[in-house]
């Protein structure tokens, strides 16, 4: 299931990041990998706030929905 659609509070793994390699390399540098646990912290106006790795990243919800969970 993609990120974009996760329910607010519920915390899930990566399983994959996809889109072009320029993407994947982006949100693997926000730390966006494979096996990381992340949690949405808050949805408004299309973009996605998640907390991974005790921090906070605001992306959109096309971004989003590139990462599976």
């Amino acid at each position: 299931m993609p990120l974009a659609m996760v329910d607010l509070g519920r915390e899930d793994t990566i399983v994959k990041v996809l889109g072009k390699e320029e993407t994947r390399r982006f949100l693997e540098n926000l730390g966006f990998v494979a096996g990381a646990i992340v949690t949405v912290v808050a949805s408004m106006g299309g973009n996605v706030i998640v907390s991974i790795k005790e921090s906070r990243v605001a992306i959109s919800r096309e971004m989003a929905m590139k990462i599976m969970v």
